[in-house]
């Protein structure tokens, strides 16, 4: 079975598809927003589409309650068997090594090396939004009470 070219996927689904998000009323329409998995910076474009490209990244928390995240590549042999698309990797381990792992992933095994700088800030934001919030105690007012 021949493979489509990634321009022309992109060429077809560039206008509409399921995952577009499109803003009217702020007076700002040019930014277009895209759900679809695979896409690190939501941003509807060719670079970061998720349908459009074989080779994608994904970041996200893993679903436990454990610190970890999941890097997620996709494999370009297995485009025809959904079940075995992904490369997952889980990762456990302080915010350093997980972006060495991320850089050495994406760029330095040539996987696609224009990835990286978004990658790294999708590991940051996600790892951002697993750190839990320190309690203890809390400041003082010190304003005045008002009458």
């Amino acid at each position: 079975m021949a493979t489509v070219p990634e321009p022309l996927i992109w060429e077809i689904v560039k206008k509409n598809n399921s995952f577009l998000v499109k803003q009217f009323g702020n007076g700002n329409a040019k930014v277009q927003f895209s759900k679809e998995p695979n896409n690190l910076y939501n941003v509807h474009s060719y670079k970061h589409s998720g349908l459009a490209n074989k080779k994608t990244v994904t970041i996200q928390p893993s679903g436990g309650k454990d610190m970890a995240v999941v890097l997620s590549t996709t494999k370009t042999k297995k485009q025809n068997a959904p079940a075995k698309l992904y490369h997952k990797s889980v990762m456990r381990k302080e915010f350093r090594k997980m972006a060495k792992a991320v850089k050495n992933q994406v760029s330095d095994n040539y996987y696609r090396p224009d990835l990286t700088k978004p990658a790294l800030a999708r590991l940051s934001s996600v790892y951002r939004s697993l750190q839990v919030a320190k309690s203890g105690v809390k400041k003082k007012n010190r304003q005045p009470a008002k009458l």
